[in-house]
Order: C-alpha cells, then structure tokens, then sequence
C-alpha cells in the first residue's frame, strides 16, 4: 500500500475523512478533495501527524473546469491515482414539491457529474497503463426507492448506472470498478442536510443498524482491496435488493408504509 496514490472527494468530514485516514494510516499517498478549505487541511494535518501522507486540494466539485484543471495538475505533479474514491455527496431528502429546480440540479453537480468529469480525467491514464481502481460510494437509493426523496434518489440511481456502465466498459483492461451501497451513516451530512433524516424509512436497527464513519471506510477500503464489484453494508440491505428485483410492488408497499410521513396504503 505505501507505494499508491488515493484521492478521496468529500474527504473534510464524514465517510470521506474516515476513509482517507483509513487508507493513510495503511500507508498510502492520499489526496483530499473537498469545498470546505479549513476542514480539509485539518484532515490532511490529522493523517501527516499519524504517520501517513496527504496532499489537500480544496475545490468545489461542481466546477467542471476547475476539475479538469486540478485532475491534470494532481498527474503532473503528483501522479495518476492508483485508486480513485467518488464519494462526495450533497442533496436533502425532501418531497418533490419541497425540492427546488436548483437544489436537484445541484444533486446531480454533486455526486454524479463531479465523478463522472473525475473519472473520465484520470481514466485515460489508469487504462493506458493498464490498472487502477475506481470506486463509487452510493446508498440503498441507487438499487431501492420511497417518497419523499425523488432528486436524492434519481441522483444516486445515475451514480449507480454509470458504475455499471463502467464495470462492463472495462472489463479486462486492467481498472477495477467497485459500487459501495452504505446505509444510513452517523456523519454532518444529516446536520448539512436539514429534514433529510425526516426522511428516512424507519427499519429495525438490529437488521440495519447505523454506521459509524469508521464502519463505512473500513467496508470501503476492504472492498477496493478485494477489488470487488459490490459492496453492501449493513448486509441486509442485500436481500432488500434481491426482493425488489423479484417482487417490487411488495418492498415498495412496505417502504412507503415505514416512511414517516408517506399516504398509508389503502386497502
């Protein structure tokens, strides 16, 4: 591992932090990208102070120009990356009604468009020299729906696709692509995001319990390590999903009735 370059999106805070400290603390050169500039540093500090590297890169990953710019700066000076995390997320979980057209163009800036413009900068390299992986981290919304979320959704559903699109795409030219569906995760994102958690299919937490930041980058970096194509956890969320592709009107009947403030099912 202390010979690879990782470059983390969304790394100031959250899943991201956890998982750019995880893999510094395995030893590899990790890059941080993320909006807020104070946060990010103090990570970067955090991960130097316990023996690893990093490099801090504050951007707004909405700016498709200024990505391209800083992707080709980060090959020239640094390297192309051996693993590239697509974490950065954004969006509140609201009802349709409630969503305004700029805050569901912004979901799609923010993950879907800032890992595509990502991926297709530093794709060239990694497949010219034959290996390097791409991971992208998503949520149940990608493979599940319920009210009161569209944009949320439809944006980790165009993450999801583009995953997979890829992992076809690349099949035997040496890029790995991995898809991580993390559950609900204790992280600022709730706080950042007001009414989201309001939002939330209530569900056993014994069966689905939430996350630590820890948890989710422990999963994170095991799956890239294993170089595999999918990731889940908590685990049950597999068989949600194997449900739902065999019988969706009965998990989104259920789904519906376990939102918080969902129409009740008539009948």
């Amino acid at each position: 591992m202390s010979t690879k370059l990782v470059l983390v999106t969304g790394a100031s805070s959250g899943i991201g932090e956890a998982t750019a400290k995880r893999y510094g603390a395995a030893g590899a050169h990790v890059m941080l990208l993320a909006r807020n500039a104070e946060r990010l540093f103090g990570v970067a500090h955090a991960i130097r102070e316990a023996g690893g590297t990093a490099t801090a890169f504050p951007i707004d990953l909405s700016a498709a120009g200024a990505l391209g710019e800083l992707a080709g700066r980060i090959e020239s000076e640094i390297g192309t990356p051996d693993i590239l995390i697509n974490n950065a997320g954004a969006g509140r979980w609201l009802p349709l009604l409630d969503t305004s057209p700029d805050e569901a163009r912004a979901m799609i800036e923010v993950p879907y468009l800032a890992a595509f413009n990502l991926t297709r900068a530093f794709a060239p390299a990694m497949l010219a020299r034959g290996s390097g992986g791409i991971v992208f981290i998503t949520s149940p919304a990608s493979y599940l729906a319920w009210p009161n979320a569209s944009a949320y959704i439809a944006a980790r559903r165009a993450m999801a696709g583009f995953a997979e699109s890829l992992q076809s795409e690349f099949k035997g030219k040496g890029v790995f692509v991995t898809v991580v569906a993390l559950g609900t995760v204790d992280t600022p994102y709730w706080e950042n995001n007001p009414g989201s958690r309001d939002n939330v299919p209530k569900a056993d937490p014994r069966l689905l319990p939430t996350l630590t930041p820890e948890q989710a980058a422990e999963a994170i970096f095991a799956g890239a390590e294993a170089k595999k194509p999918f990731v889940v956890k908590p685990a049950a969320f597999r068989a949600l999903f194997v449900m739902n592709a065999l019988f969706p009107g009965l998990v989104a009947s259920q789904l519906r009735r376990s939102s918080k403030k969902a129409p009740k099912d008539k009948g």
